[in-house]
């Protein structure tokens, strides 16, 4: 008898255990999922001086060096860079003109992540969004985009960005 209590006890102890985890392991993911973005200055401090890769499920489409008052050059792989600059609007979202790309901006949400950022593509108001970022359809509104920090420069042919 006292060992089936306590092997009652003990299943008991480890069912609570387990369920505690796996609660616990479901609400960290919630809380991942339902994180604040970031904010200008987080973004800023995160992005200064730094080459940052764009990819959707580890395939790079585009990188971007972020360079000082929010200056950056951007580039899809394997097409000419665009200079442009980013600012901060005043819902929180973090947008982005390039030369030669209208006056629209593309906004983004980003999230800090353990591995780098995740980003969330919020579209532009003025085009269909699953055709913007250069009409190539890389990234619909609300898709995550994966963000890497990458020690290999982004490359411009020097008459594609006048720098």
């Amino acid at each position: 008898m006292r060992c089936a209590a306590v092997l009652s006890r003990g299943r008991k102890t480890v069912a609570l255990v387990l369920a505690v985890w796996v609660v616990s392991g479901f609400a960290g993911l919630a809380a991942g999922a339902g994180a604040a973005p970031m904010s200008a200055q987080a973004f800023a401090s995160y992005v200064a001086g730094k080459t940052l890769y764009y990819e959707i499920g580890k395939t790079p489409y585009g990188a971007e060096h972020y360079l000082p008052k929010h200056q950056v050059v951007w580039a899809f792989l394997g097409q000419p860079c665009q200079q442009g600059h980013w600012f901060p609007a005043s819902d929180g979202r973090i947008c982005f003109l390039y030369q030669g790309g209208g006056d629209t901006p593309d906004c983004w949400h980003f999230y800090r992540e353990q591995d780098g950022l995740r980003a969330q593509f919020l579209g532009n108001g003025s085009k269909d969004a699953s055709s913007a970022l250069g009409g190539k359809g890389w990234v619909r509104a609300n898709r995550d985009v994966e963000v890497r920090d990458s020690p290999k420069p982004l490359r411009c042919p020097r008459n594609a960005t006048g720098v």
